[in-house]
């Protein structure tokens, strides 16, 4: 039986109470759209954040990173397009003045996919709909256009001279570090840049928790190849046989199913249109997967015509079905050489690269850009995670063991014996060198295994008496609740096995 649903709500309160994510500011009223990541939360966002570079970065040799900065020179953005496109539609009730993002307004009351839709079919849909009011039930105004970006003044004066913006993206930090990065590492095409860091969008209506934010951090690629050579792929073998879930712009427009795919079915029906981004788009879904999360829980959909970016000759997202519907998780686009280009024009400063095979220049086209918020994948691997136990009475927050925020709980089974303590103390001492641990003496035994398994901690060990007779002690599985006997001189080798996946009843003898 499928496990119920757990909703955004539900999820938030879960978070607060176990110290993952707090409302920020909340002793004074909050204010939308900021979080803040508590005790467990950091640590889980931070191993988030690790994983993905270990995987994207460290372990491979085409790929390196950078750390811009959050505040840029304005014409960064006036380059890239921002400053006059990067809009939202908002519409205002005429009599309470409540401010309404148009496209959501019409997508939630309707139930349908507004993107790509018009500022004239939004007020369209509004008026033969007679949307009114969320709060009021009053007539709406006209709507009109909304940009998103958060402005700041630099130096001492505030003029338009000294204004720039806070960054909505970590991309174009990229484009404009590309030749430097690129002579620097001496990098050769295929490659790509990374990044992991903070943007800001100042969202009309934030809302659904971590989904959508006005602060929020990205881990983002963009993946250079030769303009005359966008389909081959040197990885794609790779993935040739990888399945997943597939909702073409087609089946969009003809109103079919997703469809149990594999990447070489998907390129030969001309489903997805190169190499490159059936590699990416596979290497990105089975990035979560190998972290625990469910496969079934995802699709890849493609950008119908009119949902296009201008400068994008094709996009797909990477999906999560969230208890409210199937959103995006990762945006993957096919930039070509637009943000070089426009950042030459702009900048006058020459972003080509020497091709050593034509002996020419060329500008080197953007074939994927795998990009995803951090926040976003925290949420899927909690609502992945997430299960309430019915044997035990309390949730099992199942997180794989690369993601778990503490690795170890430490237990005496007693607090009230100074040389038990004292053992179990010793223990923790010498585990928390190695991995995140916890020490913890407050209550029953069985009311700390409980916390331990809400706080998605991996194994428990427990000092219990016969650990001052014979030096071994218990370590507990929190997914099976399955236990094993150790000595004390075996346990960070045992441990740092379980943690590395083998199974718990292979490495010591199985105890009740």
């Amino acid at each position: 039986m499928e496990k119920p649903k757990l909703t955004i709500d539900e999820m938030a309160t879960f978070c607060k109470r176990k110290g993952f994510v707090y409302p920020n500011s909340e002793i004074y009223g909050g204010i939308a759209g900021f979080y803040d990541f508590g005790h467990l939360g950091v640590e889980l966002k931070n191993n988030i954040k690790k994983e993905w570079w270990k995987t994207f970065v460290m372990q491979r040799d085409d790929i390196v990173g950078i750390d811009g900065s959050i505040i840029n020179h304005p014409m960064v953005w006036k380059a890239s397009g921002h400053v006059e496109g990067f809009t939202d539609v908002i519409i205002d009730c005429k009599k309470c003045g409540l401010r309404f993002r148009a496209d959501t307004l019409v997508a939630d009351k309707l139930n349908i996919q507004t993107a790509g839709l018009s500022i004239e079919d939004i007020s369209k849909k509004i008026k033969e709909n007679k949307i009114k009011c969320q709060k009021c039930g009053s007539e709406l105004g006209i709507p009109k256009q909304f940009n998103l970006m958060f402005s700041t003044n630099v130096g001492p004066m505030q003029s338009s001279s000294s204004v720039a913006y806070l960054r909505p993206e970590t991309a174009q930090i990229i484009f404009t570090n590309f030749k430097l990065v690129q002579e620097n590492a001496r990098l050769k095409l295929p490659f790509g840049i990374a990044q992991v860091g903070k943007s800001f969008r100042n969202e009309i209506s934030p809302r659904e928790f971590l989904f959508r934010m006005r602060e929020f951090e990205q881990m983002e690629i963009e993946y250079f190849v030769h303009p005359e050579k966008p389909d081959e792929c040197v990885f794609i073998d790779e993935v040739m046989d990888y399945e997943l879930n597939v909702y073409s712009a087609e089946m969009q427009k003809q109103n079919k199913k997703m469809q149990k795919m594999a990447i070489k079915e998907c390129l030969s029906k001309k489903i997805i249109k190169t190499r490159w981004h059936g590699y990416w788009l596979a290497l990105m879904h089975r990035w979560f997967v190998d972290l625990g999360a469910s496969s079934e829980h995802f699709r890849i959909r493609q950008h119908v015509k009119d949902e296009l970016s201008h400068y994008a000759l094709d996009t797909w997202d990477l999906e999560y079905e969230f208890p409210f519907g199937w959103k995006e998780l990762q945006g993957l686009s096919n930039r070509t050489d637009f943000d070089l280009k426009q950042h030459m024009e702009h900048s006058k400063t020459d972003l080509s690269i020497f091709d050593e095979d034509t002996k020419k220049k060329i500008i080197p086209h953007v074939i994927c850009e795998p990009s995803q918020g951090v926040e976003r994948a925290f949420l899927v691997f909690m609502f992945d995670a997430y299960n309430y136990d019915k044997a035990r009475e309390n949730v099992v927050l199942k997180l794989h063991p690369k993601l778990a925020p503490v690795k170890i709980g430490v237990f005496p089974l007693v607090s009230n014996k100074a040389d038990l303590v004292k053992k179990a103390r010793d223990a923790y001492d010498g585990l928390k060198k190695e991995w995140p641990c916890v020490f913890d003496l407050s209550g029953s035994i069985g009311r700390r295994y409980a916390r331990a398994d809400e706080s998605g901690i991996y194994a428990t060990v427990t000092v219990d008496f016969e650990s001052l007779e014979d030096e071994s002690v218990t370590i507990r599985s929190r997914d099976t609740t399955e236990q094993i006997r150790v000595k004390i001189k075996d346990l960070k080798e045992i441990l740092g096995k379980f943690l590395d996946g083998e199974k718990l009843g292979k490495l010591g003898k199985g105890v009740e």
